[in-house]
């Protein structure tokens, strides 16, 4: 590390036609060598929300002992690699998410009450109209605390587009989104590579910004050339060395995107404002996603993400991996062991997707640390027993370091019927960011300061 008394800004930013790059942290951003002045540019806490739909077959994703002796279940095997920093929970429930006399819609209220800990409220008003509400979720409690520092203040994904197919009520703002501002108003998941690109990278707002930047360019990174070059000359070789890498991470999920818009007959041709080209497989599509999420907490332009491997009542097929019917058939299996086989399939094919996004956030440096490290990732469903459409044994853990306040390696069993609120409130104040009440929680799931 270079020590100087002038340090580089922590929010400095490359500009170009069209571009901003925020820069990753770097050596250069701590102004001396002292511990206070560590403390203060201290890599930040990060929080990530991934769901995943229609339950799993229970017996093998939960494991088998508890503590720290446990051993990764058949479903969570991808993460052996991964085993002390993922923290895996059972038999937290969501009670909220039961009918109470609403009659059919366990999907929705699935969804609906994954981050909130609310009942899902749908009332059909005069002339058709429908009423809707729910509470602000985890990931936006969390968002107006980080989004003061950040660029944005949160990113919604999702690796499927927003279908009625997927609603058994008629009404899908429950269905398409996990992630609700307050009780009146669910945030659009964004399912398009290239829109989530340019929300981290690009200003061009309009289809035609867009075309003119690349017909100018050619890439977003060939536009700020000229600044990379200038600071470039400023770093050390540590920072240089992890400014080439970061730039190409940047570099490689752009050409992914644009080889993926050149299979459709637009191209760069012509742009719609909402590009409808998207990597052609599942996993291509997963993996981009989340090596944008890497890239969005690398360069802090956000500390806060939610996204959906998919919806409830999903009708996606996974042939890649020997399952060719349809998620939501398979999850309501009627214990038929041809159908139970098919669905632990594709709960472990998701796995190995969070194992992927994990690995990523593991070798990707963060001051002294890195960004799993500096993270919570926390992986799970509204819905227990996909065949009973159960919301209690919740499908749940979390996973990295907390910033040294997750004690991860450990498989917990909880008391029936704990409140699935009080992992998200537990969550929330080790991430610094302490809420008296979310939903229908009770309080934290434990009060020792390095455990859940």
């Amino acid at each position: 590390m270079i020590i100087t008394k002038k340090a580089l800004p922590r929010r400095t930013f490359l500009r170009g036609v069209g571009a901003t790059l925020t820069l990753p942290f770097l050596d250069a951003m701590v102004p001396a060598a002292s511990s206070v002045a560590r403390a203060v540019t201290a890599p930040a806490r990060r929080v990530g929300f991934i769901y995943v739909p229609n339950g799993v077959i229970q017996d093998q994703w939960v494991p088998s002992k508890t503590g720290r002796n446990f051993d990764l279940s058949p479903i969570l095997s991808p993460l052996e690699s991964l085993r002390e920093r993922v923290l895996v929970l059972s038999n937290l429930a969501h009670r909220q998410a039961d009918s109470f006399g609403d009659g059919n819609g366990d999907h929705p209220r699935a969804t609906a009450v994954w981050l909130s800990g609310v009942h899902a409220w749908e009332r059909r008003g005069r002339q058709g109209m429908t009423d809707i509400k729910l509470g602000v979720t985890a990931d936006q409690i969390a968002a107006r605390a980080f989004g003061k520092e950040t660029p944005l203040p949160s990113l919604e994904l999702a690796l499927e587009k927003p279908t009625a197919i997927a609603c058994d009520t008629g009404d899908c703002f429950y269905s398409n989104t996990i992630s609700w501002r307050n009780e009146t108003t669910p945030l659009d998941m964004e399912a398009h590579p290239r829109v989530v690109f340019e929300r981290l990278f690009g200003e061009g707002g309009t289809a035609a910004d867009r075309l003119a930047i690349l017909r100018q360019t050619g890439s977003i990174l060939d536009s700020v050339t000229a600044e990379v070059a200038r600071l470039g000359n400023t770093l050390g070789v540590g920072d240089r060395n992890k400014l080439d890498e970061y730039l190409d991470a940047v570099r490689d999920v752009e050409q992914r995107i644009q080889r993926s818009e050149s299979r459709g007959a637009e191209s760069l041709i012509e742009l719609p404002d909402r590009p409808v080209d998207i990597p052609e497989t599942f996993e291509e599509h997963a993996k981009l996603m989340f090596d944008l999420l890497t890239l969005a907490f690398q360069a802090d332009v956000t500390r806060v993400f939610t996204l959906m491997m998919a919806r409830e009542a999903s009708p996606r097929a996974y042939p890649q991996v020997g399952v060719p019917d349809q998620h939501h058939t398979v999850s309501h299996h009627r214990n038929d062991p041809e159908y139970i086989a098919k669905k632990a399939k594709i709960d472990t094919y998701h796995i190995q997707m969070l194992a992927y996004f994990l690995e990523n956030l593991r070798k990707t440096p963060d001051g002294d640390a890195n960004l799993l490290d500096n993270s919570m990732i926390v992986y799970g469903g509204g819905i227990g027993n996909g065949n009973l459409h159960e919301h209690t044994n919740l499908p749940c853990l979390v996973a990295g370091g907390g910033g040294g306040r997750l004690n991860a390696g450990r498989h917990r069993h909880y008391e029936d019927d704990t409140p699935y609120a009080n992992l998200l409130l537990s969550v929330l104040d080790k991430a610094g960011v302490p809420a008296d009440q979310l939903g229908d929680s009770t309080g934290l799931l434990n009060t020792a300061p390095l455990s859940l």
